[in-house]
């Protein structure tokens, strides 16, 4: 295959916004532009890439398979023109925000990702709720914010201006419990074992559910320990103090004593991971944190 970067660009970007006019004006190219490269790419590929929907393009499997690959060309491409250029040794800083287990769970593999495609950009971090962030993303206090939805995952708040939102992957929502004790050996608890359970719970806004609490739960939940530091939440369900509930994408973060329980009896909860910008064309270091967020995907 003869296939360019700008061609492996537009990919890229169709992927990203849904739309050839949308990835147009994100590239900073016309829209016939963008249709030539496409198929051109198709030609070169021998394949038929894009979906075209009244709703937007998606891509086709085939597409989706390229996009693997695009990914890693391009990080290397612009890794060089950055060397090449001498930008290396020049920081770009990029100021992330997120929700707070997506520090223990996505922020090191991004950050081992960056430093291996774009070690010219440093990047700062903060945590907050999902509608603190949005409020920092649009005052331009933060550059990206990783954010979490509950179902039916509106796309956004509403507010202007209306940011640039972009899904990584759902995950479920499932009970973290000590292995020790009533829910030793066990891979799934059915609802109403939990209704009595000792929960280790979140601060939230009023108006927000509990957070660390199985939504729904039928009655009052007991809560005996309240906390924001993930932390000190894992800890206390690992010396047997609690449950509480933690996203699928934990798994790999868990202190030992802690087990991961699927809950039985209601339908399954998914949480999405969602990255936000600012609407418009990004900066190239702000891209590069967005592709290495949604690569983990």
């Amino acid at each position: 295959m003869d296939i360019s970067s700008t061609s492996l660009r537009v990919l890229r970007q169709v992927a990203e916004s849904g739309s050839f006019t949308a990835a147009a004006f994100q590239l900073g190219y016309t829209q016939s532009a963008v249709s030539r490269q496409a198929a051109a790419l198709e030609r070169s590929a021998g394949a038929v890439l894009f979906e075209r929907r009244s709703d937007g393009v998606r891509l086709t499997p085939a597409g989706l398979a390229l996009l693997r690959h695009a990914r890693t060309i391009l990080d290397s491409v612009e890794a060089a023109e950055h060397e090449l250029a001498g930008s290396a040794a020049r920081p770009e800083p990029v100021r992330l925000g997120m929700f707070p287990s997506a520090g223990a769970a996505i922020l090191p593999d991004v950050l081992a990702r960056l430093a291996t495609t774009a070690p010219h950009i440093t990047v700062t971090t903060r945590e907050g709720t999902t509608p603190g962030l949005m409020r920092s993303v649009r005052a331009g206090a933060t550059d990206i914010a990783v954010l979490t939805s509950r179902p039916p995952h509106r796309p956004s708040d509403g507010e202007s201006p209306r940011l640039h939102i972009e899904t990584v992957e759902d995950t479920e929502l499932l009970v973290g419990a000590p292995t020790t004790g009533s829910f030793a050996g066990r891979t799934a608890v059915h609802v109403d074992e939990l209704v009595d359970a000792p929960w280790i719970d979140t601060p939230s806004p009023d108006a927000e559910p509990l957070l660390g609490v199985w939504p729904g739960l039928p009655g009052r939940p007991r809560i005996v320990h309240t906390t924001s530091d993930w932390l000190t939440k894992l800890r206390l369900v690992a010396g047997g103090f609690g449950v509480t509930t933690v996203p699928s994408r934990m798994s790999a973060a868990l202190p030992p004593g802690v087990s991961l329980l699927r809950v039985d009896g209601v339908p399954p909860e998914i949480r999405r991971i969602l990255v936000a910008r600012l609407p418009g064309r990004p900066a190239p270091a702000i891209s590069a944190v967005v592709r290495a967020i949604t690569s983990i995907g």
